[in-house]
């Protein structure tokens, strides 16, 4: 009967560690850090305020690159040249 109780209790014990680290997974929870006592609080996201400011800059970075490119693409001597490439290629 010890073996029998030893083995339920080594898949329960699996299958609670298993759907333990699905749920930090799927949710970002940190069950198993605050688990192992890495974490004060299981429900707290994992971006630091350095990683978040890292995000910021990157995404400013990215959005004055777009307005460049729209400038570029929204002048007149763009489309104009853009026009004249396409006849170009339609004369050969």
């Amino acid at each position: 009967m010890t073996i029998e109780l030893f083995i339920l209790l080594f898949a329960g014990l699996l299958a609670l560690s298993l759907a333990l680290c699905w749920l930090d997974h799927r949710h970002g929870w940190q069950w198993m850090d605050w688990l192992n006592g890495k974490v004060s609080s299981p429900f707290r996201k994992s971006d630091s305020p350095c990683n978040s400011q890292k995000k910021d800059q990157t995404i400013g970075q990215l959005e004055e690159r777009i307005r460049v490119l729209e400038r570029i693409v929204t002048e007149p001597a763009y489309e104009l040249n853009r026009e004249l490439e396409r006849l170009k290629e339609k004369g050969r």
